[in-house]
């Protein structure tokens, strides 16, 4: 499971969390641990008129999502162990609440989020700076603008990309069947 602690300060705080549970009462620690919550690994990709995120939390409890139509996507949720993960990320344009769709699986949460307008976002956030570590490109799912037509459009937003139980360790090389009779085996 991929976890960030954003900045140096949060970890000091986390630290802090975790050795004054001996001595504050379990609602004390309640209300510190969601004061420092950590985020979880999100992976985004796009459409003309949908934006794709993946948020990495393994069996994932109490998940909250929210969408607001100017933009600002939250999530909540407690992890296995009872840790808070919280996002709230500023989407570049205005969204459609109503049209998104969630997924939630067991290794991750899958959000399809309808655009309010249809056309290609230069980058996922409003801001122009650079991007949380937790905060990555999703390349399973990445379309450019020319490949559009040609990818699979008639996904309903909610696709399951987890490792599935079948997943070999063969490196992402193909199995091509025919290779074995070219060598002559």
């Amino acid at each position: 499971m991929n976890c960030y602690l954003g900045s140096k300060l949060e970890k000091q705080q986390w630290k802090l969390i975790q050795w004054t549970t001996q001595t504050l009462s379990k609602n004390e620690v309640k209300i510190l641990k969601k004061m420092c919550s950590r985020h979880p690994e999100v992976l985004w990709a796009q459409r003309s008129e949908k934006v794709y995120l993946t948020i990495s939390l393994p069996d994932a409890k109490e998940v909250s999502l929210k969408c607001e139509p100017d933009g600002v996507f939250n999530f909540s949720a407690v992890g296995v162990h009872g840790d808070p993960f919280s996002v709230t990320l500023q989407l570049y344009g205005n969204i459609s609440p109503e049209r998104c769709k969630t997924n939630i699986g067991l290794r991750n949460i899958i959000c399809s989020i309808q655009k309010e307008q249809k056309g290609w976002w230069p980058r996922l956030l409003k801001t122009e700076e650079k991007p949380a570590p937790y905060l990555k490109v999703d390349w399973n799912k990445w379309c450019d603008e020319d490949d559009e037509e040609y990818s699979d459009s008639d996904d309903d937003g909610v696709v399951y990309t987890g490792e599935d139980e079948e997943s070999s360790d063969d490196g992402g090389m193909l199995y091509l069947p025919d290779l074995e009779k070219a060598r002559g085996n």
